[in-house]
């Protein structure tokens, strides 16, 4: 059994790096596997507003620079590689890391989740400096400005009205038509009627366009078959996230109808000895306070599971 790990952890996020401080505190091997950026989605974010104890706000890099010194001060160790499958051996787990299989005691699934991109010339380059997927992060960066805003579901809407507390105007761009509830769609109108918010159906967005210095200047779409041009400072796309869950397929723990990972109060999935916490857990707030808090919660529960197995 000296082979077998006692934690392995799938993803280095926010989450994953709270409850490996706590994990090692308390003299739990903890092995992370990370397959992209050490940090998650919080790394590339330009500047987190809203996470406490930081009054003037914190480049994300740095939070998640902050947040893997720690874990790894205490014993953590990271490493990269991509996690392909997981299946349950009984008294271990058996996580397959790059093509190789490694047993673990106990493993924390903190993938988080990925935007839904729109793929379009512009979302990619200019992320973080003028396209952005978070709102109450972000949204407090273009007081007076002119946003786009893509996506006519619940989120599109929610964050567009949310928005409007900073933004002189917005573009909402909605593909169809706006699918959002009816509660949603009367608050929108007060907004549209005031002349706050343009909505623009039928409208699929081509291109985001930025000067020579990387500033985001304006949106190229297509409403109605026609291409329109749309003068903007900033653009938020809300077209929904997709949990990196692709690699539990065949393994039997539980997700929900959006493929976020069920737990119950223990944050411990259906599979014995497997948790999970943050972006990928369903009912998750999607916030990185709560993502950091529900890894403290995951550390505890894994080190009562660690101790129930006779450790």
């Amino acid at each position: 059994m000296s082979d077998i790990k006692e934690l392995v952890m799938i993803g280095a996020g926010p989450s994953a790096l709270s409850a490996a401080i706590y994990t090692t505190r308390e003299n739990i091997e903890t092995t992370m596997y990370e397959k992209a950026v050490v940090g998650g989605l919080a790394a590339v974010t330009d500047k987190v507003d809203n996470y406490p104890g930081f009054p003037d706000g914190i480049e994300g890099m740095t939070l998640a620079d902050q947040l893997q010194k720690q874990a790894v001060r205490f014993g953590a160790k990271i490493e990269y590689g991509d996690v392909s499958a997981i299946r349950d051996e009984g008294k271990y787990k058996v996580v397959v890391v790059d093509g190789n299989e490694v047993k673990a005691k106990s493993v924390l699934i903190a993938t988080g989740s990925d935007y839904h991109k729109l793929g379009v010339p512009g979302e990619k380059e200019f992320y973080g400096r003028g396209v952005h997927y978070c709102a109450t992060c972000d949204g407090a960066f273009y007081r007076e400005k002119r946003l786009a805003v893509v996506g006519g579901g619940n989120s599109g809407v929610q964050e567009a009205i949310f928005l409007t507390r900073f933004s002189s105007h917005i573009d909402l761009l909605v593909r169809s038509t706006v699918k959002a509830s009816e509660v949603l769609q009367a608050d929108l109108q007060k907004y549209v009627d005031s002349g706050q918010v343009t909505i623009h159906l039928n409208t699929t967005t081509d291109e985001i366009v930025a000067d020579e210095s990387g500033t985001v200047t304006h949106v190229m779409a297509t409403k109605d078959g026609s291409q329109i041009k749309l003068d903007v400072d900033g653009v938020f796309v809300f077209v929904g996230l997709k949990p990196n869950t692709e690699f539990l397929a065949g393994s039997g723990i539980e997700c929900d109808e959006r493929g976020l990972i069920k737990t119950n109060n223990h944050l411990e999935t259906n599979m014995s000895g497997v948790f999970a916490s943050g972006d990928v857990r369903s009912g998750a707030t999607m916030q990185i306070a709560s993502a950091v808090g529900e890894g403290a919660t995951a550390a505890l529960s894994i080190r009562e599971y660690i101790d129930a197995l006779g450790k």
